[in-house]
């Protein structure tokens, strides 16, 4: 079976763990990683989503934090802060710093964020094929409202260090529209026999990953079912802050109003938890086949059982 996911970062990441330890041996998993989320910083660039896959799977992450690297220290992060070099609101740990310098150099020297990834991934071992949605430059921007006036600023602002607290007026995938897939991207999709969306923010991971040109056709035209699990459990993420994007592009913060955004022309399937259980016939009304099970990854074997459940779903769908 070659199964295809679109992640994000932490709910992705962690999912794709849970998949990877229901499926065979002889089983494919190709993941499509967000890089909206990048951004360059001390000169460096950093790829958060990524990452957060590639240390997850490769057994690398903090996994209280979700993101960034166990065993960490912060000496460089230190040293910066006694030369008055910010942003001090972003961590990079030493450790973390090493993946940035090797990506950075790799990416000066001519190689493609494609190939550097497959390089990393060398080390990490993530047991899955982890390809960038584009080789191009591609950075989400939040258009908001302060003191300061409105303005658009990167998401990672957005997000570490406002923490979301500015409502979000717009989200800009700046250079999505004129970028293009990875080399490998669209082939993956069309030779699927299974498409997943994780439980990845809808807005700006995996809907920043449907922007590029290409890709949301690709999927929509697919012979493989295409099955989502929802982020949002009783009205609210159940992790981070994925009511605030949800609210920048006119979609209530709820399991129905998510997949009824993402529509029947793209998906075939939809999962809710079963506290969302009353949802599910308005999915369908929707067009898209929906079922109720327990969506809280709260350790690796509920995160298998919800792979299993999305698995079986698209088993259904496609009869």
């Amino acid at each position: 079976m070659r199964i295809v996911a679109l992640a994000g970062g932490i709910g992705g990441a962690r999912f794709l763990r849970g998949l990877r330890e229901v499926v065979g041996p002889q089983d494919e998993i190709t993941v499509i990683g967000n890089t909206g989320d990048d951004i360059h910083l001390f000169g460096l660039k950093v790829c958060p989503d990524l990452d957060t896959v590639m240390y997850t799977l490769g057994g690398g992450i903090h996994e209280e934090q979700g993101w960034g690297r166990a065993d960490e220290t912060w000496s460089i992060k230190a040293e910066m802060k006694e030369y008055g070099v910010g942003p001090e609101w972003f961590g990079l740990g030493d450790r973390d710093f090493a993946t940035h310098l090797v990506r950075s150099q790799m990416l000066t020297a001519g190689y493609t964020l494609s190939q550097v990834t497959e390089a990393l991934c060398v080390r990490w071992k993530p047991g899955v094929r982890l390809l960038p949605m584009s080789d191009d430059r591609v950075e989400t921007h939040v258009r908001i409202t302060d003191q300061d006036g409105t303005r658009a600023i990167h998401f990672q602002e957005y997000w570490v260090r406002l923490h979301a607290a500015v409502a979000a007026e717009a989200i800009i995938p700046v250079g999505a529209d004129t970028a293009k897939p990875a080399p490998g991207v669209l082939e993956a999709i069309a030779a699927a026999d299974v498409i997943l969306f994780p439980p990845s923010n809808p807005v700006v991971s995996i809907g920043t990953i449907l922007a590029v040109p290409g890709i949301r056709a690709a999927v929509a035209a697919a012979a493989a079912p295409v099955v989502g699990l929802s982020p949002i459990i009783g009205g609210a993420p159940v992790r981070g802050m994925a009511d605030k994007v949800l609210a920048a592009v006119g979609v209530e913060a709820t399991a129905e109003a998510v997949a009824l955004d993402y529509g029947s022309a793209l998906l075939d399937g939809w999962l809710v938890d079963t506290a969302d259980e009353a949802s599910v016939a308005a999915v369908e009304a929707g067009g898209i086949a929906c079922r109720a099970v327990p969506l809280l990854m709260t350790d690796l074997t509920a995160t298998g059982e919800m792979a299993r459940a999305a698995l079986a779903l698209a088993e259904q769908v496609r009869a």
